[in-house]
């Protein structure tokens, strides 16, 4: 049975409920009641020179076994280095070094969680030097190589071909259709020259414009609206998503 707000699921951030209990968990229990939920971390460091958390793996496995999420992903990037926590989801170089790397890390996730994870394409804002390829052909290596699936940000495909000077239209033709499990769909500032990723924001034309695109492309796929600050009256985040319904459904038709 569903809940009362005309939802299909719920994304809740990993880390948030990966405690041992009290008010967290009793919100997760009652959601999980009514909804289906996916899991969203941001602290894997996927791409960190760090080992792989132990204790955090073990905290995700024991929140995995608790709500059954239909989807469980982070994002392509590293978060923490020599064991400091740097709170933000920093880019990678895209060298070929850099896949085999990220890959290894990856399969060794997944073995342990005995499931396919999905990786987020990151907002970003400097680049490497030494980076020999564009961002979607090192997504797709990585996801190619690692056998796992793709969580893609629309909003941060936008962000960062308006950043880096890319063409986001060729970023969505060429990544693996068959590998996108999940959409994300979110609002940004600007900040001078950049595009920021603040999820403060409605959905951007340019956002809603490559959705659509996408949704040509890619087909049914999961997609939710993030929305982590000025947070609206709910009305406006449901019409939001009745937006994206009928953005696909036009592109279906079609």
């Amino acid at each position: 049975m569903r809940g009362e707000v005309a939802l299909d699921w719920f994304e809740l951030i990993s880390e948030n409920f990966m405690v041992d209990g009290g008010k967290p968990l009793a919100v997760l229990d009652a959601v999980c009641e009514h909804y289906p939920v996916a899991l969203h971390g941001v602290s894997l460091n996927l791409g960190g020179s760090d080992p792989l958390d132990e204790v955090y793996l073990n905290r995700l496995e024991t929140l995995i076994g608790r709500c059954e999420p239909v989807r469980v992903s982070d994002h392509l990037c590293w978060t923490r280095h020599g064991g400091h926590h740097l709170h933000d989801l920093l880019p990678l170089p895209y060298t070929q070094d850099t896949v085999t790397h990220v890959a290894e890390r990856i399969l060794r996730v997944q073995d342990r969680l005995k499931r396919q994870i999905l990786i987020e394409n990151v907002s970003s804002y400097a680049e490497y030097a030494h980076s020999d390829m564009r961002e979607y052909e090192f997504l797709t290596a990585v996801a190619e190589r690692a056998d796992c699936l793709i969580l893609l940000d629309i909003n941060n495909i936008v962000v960062s071909a308006h950043n880096h000077g890319f063409d986001a239209e060729t970023y969505l033709r060429t990544i693996p259709v068959g590998r996108i499990r999940q959409i994300h769909l979110a609002g940004h500032s600007i900040s001078g020259p950049l595009l920021i990723d603040t999820h403060d924001h409605p959905v951007s034309d340019p956002v809603w414009r490559l959705y659509a695109q996408a949704a040509r492309k890619i087909g049914a796929t999961a997609t939710m609206i993030e929305r982590d600050d000025a947070i609206p009256p709910l009305a406006e985040l449901l019409a939001e998503l009745d937006m994206a319904r009928t953005l696909h459904a036009q592109e279906q038709a079609a």
